[in-house]
């Protein structure tokens, strides 16, 4: 990569990330009954505490978060600050009658520069953040016969050309699943709200936020570049089931020292 590049790239990095936790994450009761589903551990580490770690690994300087299900423990958990990183709050008093749709537009006063954008439930390897931290990236992975949801198109150039909503047995093209990682230029989130301001105005509070994004990509009003998280581990714990599985990929770390004491024991 040249100089130009680097310059480019160093001036267009984001720091600040949004995070939507509002969700009451009923999928993972009894786990989340009392608490929100970001604090739920995953091998004795919360979702929330390697979100932040990630942050922390790649330069972010402010984290705002969408709170709402039992908000007081994520700000007792987190304060207002981490580190190098500001964190900020937004509570949602909608969150059990609303989805993230609603989530995101409570964002839109708090927000006025490029960001990253993170729901809740999602584990990854901290390297994966390297390509999304510049404006108008999405984070996406090859369909697998055990993913589901909302899937994306993409052409030559590895940019999203639609979004489908759901699965099915067989495609016509090759299919990506979102990952749920989307990072915005300000001119991007600018449209992104006015779309959002519409939807609610109408009543459109119970529906994904993906419901935007495929409308406005559809309309050549925002444009995403894929960003491929195949090549390291990443899991999106929304049951039971899935937290045995994310425990898998993530196992629990082992300090050197004990490492290094078994060793010379035995």
């Amino acid at each position: 990569m040249n100089n130009d590049s680097d310059n480019y790239y160093g001036q267009n990095r984001i720091t600040t990330a949004l995070l939507l936790a509002a969700g009451t994450g009923s999928r993972l009761f009894p786990l989340t009954q009392n608490s929100p589903k970001c604090l739920t551990l995953v091998n004795g580490k919360s979702i929330l505490e390697r979100l932040v770690l990630n942050l922390k690994s790649q330069g972010f300087k402010r984290l705002v978060i969408v709170t709402g299900h039992h908000n007081e423990c994520i700000m007792d958990y987190l304060g207002e600050k981490s580190g190098d990183i500001s964190i900020e709050y937004v509570y949602s008093p909608l969150y059990k009658t609303t989805n993230n749709i609603y989530s995101l537009w409570m964002a839109r006063n708090i927000i006025h520069e490029p960001f990253v954008l993170f729901e809740s439930d999602l584990v990854l390897n901290s390297t994966l953040l390297n390509d999304m931290v510049y404006p108008d990236r999405m984070a996406v992975a090859r369909m697998q016969p055990w993913l589901n949801g909302t899937t994306v198109s993409l052409d030559r150039d590895k940019k999203v050309t639609r979004f489908q909503k759901g699965t099915t047995d067989s495609y016509s093209d090759i299919r990506y699943k979102t990952v749920n990682i989307y990072s915005f230029s300000l001119q991007s989130w600018q449209a992104i709200v006015k779309k959002l301001n519409q939807y609610i105005e109408t009543g459109n509070v119970n529906c994904y936020y993906e419901a935007v994004f495929t409308e406005m990509v559809d309309n050549k009003n925002l444009a995403f570049e894929s960003v491929s998280f195949d090549h390291k581990p990443w899991y999106e714990i929304d049951t039971m089931a899935d937290l045995v599985k994310a425990e898998l990929l993530f196992p629990k770390e082992i300090k050197k020292f004990a490492i290094l004491e078994n060793a010379m024991a035995s």
